[in-house]
């Protein structure tokens, strides 16, 4: 099966329109006690191609193509809601994940004393 090579590039950039949407940099969704959590990352994307011909001594034509793309993802950190309340926690750039994994505990005691009051009240 013959490939040309503008059919190549269409398939590379098809492919890339396709991964760089929404939901590809604001992940879906997720609950954490009654916190609603959303992932936040920075995607980059890049592509390159080529092609050429050439002739041999013996007048025989070459030809020849290629294409490649490249995805680099790093995470940013979270958007975090409790009701009308909405912050950001950052996933430092020098920590990584290490920087949201320090959060949770912090996340985890208000969670609990929330329930706390809820139980106090009730």
């Amino acid at each position: 099966m013959e490939l040309h090579f503008e059919e190549l590039l269409g398939q590379i950039t098809d492919f890339m329109k396709t991964e760089a949407n929404t939901d590809t940099v604001v992940g879906k969704q997720f609950d954490l006690g009654e916190f609603k959590c959303v992932p936040v990352i920075k995607v980059g994307m890049g592509f390159g191609s080529g092609g050429g011909e050439g002739r041999e001594k013996k007048e025989t034509s070459r030809e020849g193509m290629g294409a490649g793309a490249g995805v680099g993802i790093e995470p940013i950190g979270f958007l975090v809601t409790k009701g009308d309340h909405i912050s950001f926690l950052e996933a430092g750039k020098t920590h990584g994940l290490a920087a949201l994994f320090e959060k949770v505990p912090d996340l985890v005691e208000k969670i609990v004393k929330e329930r706390s009051k809820e139980k106090a009240t009730v």
